[in-house]
Parts: structure tokens; sequence; C-alpha cells
């Protein structure tokens, strides 16, 4: 591979959180989306789309690219790029980066997206979880009834990984501190919210 060919692609380490594209300017960071679509290039794609998700586009022009790279790229996604647009996505970030692990343990913080679209204050809402499991297995284990909570069973749409992946493999009295003030700051800042007990 070139070397200017690497350059156009993040680091796979990169975190959506660290917006390792935040300083592309518009027009070069649509155009990397597009290498990324016409290369089938997921990971490039997600934090192409991730950036515009927290620049504030307009919603349709992020559930358009959202839809074309699930289409071109879906095994090469990675699992933190949601499948549909939040627009409270941006502030799940900027909340949970306020928590910062001191110790490593086996818990892990997780969010899950709720679909609330019969309620006025919808359509989406979010579930605070904690658990020993990865966040896509306990949300597995939600949906089909194991330990359950009521709203995730029900409403239960998909795992935002990407706000909460610096709260994986912390200590537990940590983990259960974290969990009730990333619920606490995301009621604050306007969100419909279901655990964090």
């Amino acid at each position: 591979m070139s070397r200017r060919a690497t350059r156009t692609r993040p680091p796979a380490a990169a975190t959506p959180a660290t917006r390792p594209l935040r300083l592309l300017p518009q027009e070069q960071l649509e155009q990397r989306f597009a290498q990324a679509l016409a290369a089938g290039d997921g990971l490039s794609g997600a934090h192409c789309i991730h950036e515009q998700w927290m620049r504030g586009q307009f919603a349709q022009l992020i559930e358009r690219d959202l839809e074309r790279l699930w289409s071109r790229a879906a095994a090469s996604i990675p699992e933190w790029l949601p499948m549909r647009y939040v627009e409270w996505l941006p502030v799940a970030y900027e909340v949970a980066e306020r928590l910062r692990a001191r110790c490593r343990g086996r818990s892990n913080l997780y969010l899950v997206l709720l679909d609330f679209s019969d309620r006025r204050r919808g359509p989406f809402g979010v579930y605070v979880g904690m658990s020993g499991y990865a966040p896509a297995v306990r949300f597995d284990q939600h949906k089909a009834g194991i330990r359950a909570a009521g709203s995730v069973l029900k409403r239960g749409l998909e795992v935002l990984t990407g706000p909460t992946l610096h709260l994986q493999h912390i200590e537990r009295t940590e983990a259960v501190q974290f969990e009730a003030d990333l619920a606490a700051g995301l009621a604050d800042a306007g969100l419909l919210v279901e655990g964090g007990h």
C-alpha cells in the first residue's frame, strides 16, 4: 500500500470519541467518505459518518450515508457505529466522556437505544446498564428475557457502543457509581433514560 493511501485511513485503534477526522475540511471529509464507499471500507466510512454526526450534519444526510455504508461495507463496519440516526448521540459522547475509570476490572457500562416512538418525548430513549458481560452479549440476554430490564426487552433496538468504549473492563465499585452518574447526566441533558440504578 502506498504511503498516501495509508494516510487516508484513520488508525485502526482510533476511537470515535477521539474524532480522528475532526480537523478535515468538509470537502475532504466528503471525498474520504466517497473513497471509503468505493473501497468497501467500513471503518473509514464509519469515522466519516461519525464526524458528520458530531458536526451536526442534517439527519437526512446522515441517514442516507448510513444506508449507503451498510449496503456497501456491512462486514467491516465497527460495532460502535449505530445503525440509525440518533439526534442526541453527540450529547451521549459528551456526558460519557466526563467519566474516567481509575482501575481495571471486569465490569462494563453500556447504553441501549430504546424505541419510544409511541411517546411524546420520543422517538428514542436510552437504557444505561452495567454488566460483567460484553455489551452486545448483555443486550442479547435482555432480548432473550434473561435478567431482562422490561424497557430493553420491550423497546431495545441496539447497543450504542461508541460513547462507553472507554468504560469497559473497569472495577465494579467505579462501574456502579458511573452507571448512576451516566444515567443522571443523560437525564439532565434532556434524554429519556431508563436503568442506571
